[in-house]
């Protein structure tokens, strides 16, 4: 098992990373938490790492912190979670955030994430609410899922290379000037755009 890269950081999207180390480029897939705490590309990083090997691929996964990529082990053990799915449900919410979902068996909160169902939340916490550790809790820090069109324009702008807590007040500030009007992505993004 490959544990971790350590080299020179030379591209990275809110999906992927490419990292000098020895001569050769390693191309690793990480979620939004880890997108978020990546240094500008020519600066040294320190990735926590696991390769998935599958009959016809070799995918390396990168993770900013230890926590993880254990949690990300722990999602793949899921049945019908494949590492892509964890990869995006890593991204859907923080990682305490997640655990303490699960363990509560808030299924509403789990389905809110993108390309998890309701049965497919049901099974997370079956299969997971026993084996996670979750750290100290502070409700006053716990947010509500965000609506999906909500957390889709927020992807969209970490995809056009904004950090998520900026895309995240962007968007806020366009909901909050639109009267409670019920607005789809593509107008928020644009809306966002326009405001910045």
């Amino acid at each position: 098992m490959i544990d971790f890269i350590s080299g020179t950081l030379v591209q990275k999207t809110p999906t992927m990373v490419v990292v000098q180390t020895g001569g050769v480029g390693f191309q690793l897939l990480i979620s939004l938490s880890s997108f978020d705490k990546l240094p500008e590309p020519g600066a040294d990083i320190h990735l926590h790492t696991l390769l998935v090997v599958r009959e016809d691929s070799l995918t390396l996964f990168g993770f900013a912190r230890l926590e993880e990529r254990k949690m990300f082990e722990q999602l793949t053990q899921v049945s019908g979670i494949g590492p892509k799915l964890a990869l995006t449900t890593l991204s859907g919410l923080p990682i305490n955030d997640l655990a303490v979902a699960i363990t509560q068996g808030d299924v509403k909160r789990l389905s809110s994430i993108s390309g998890i169902g309701k049965k497919m939340a049901e099974r997370m916490v079956v299969e997971l609410r026993d084996k996670l550790e979750v750290g100290p809790i502070d409700s006053s820090t716990l947010k509500t899922a965000l609506p999906g069109p909500t957390r889709d324009s927020i992807l969209a702008l970490v995809a056009l290379g904004y950090k998520q807590q900026d895309a995240a007040k962007m968007i806020e500030f366009v909901q909050s000037t639109s009267a409670g009007k019920s607005i789809d992505v593509e107008e928020l993004v644009r809306l966002a755009l326009k405001g910045k």
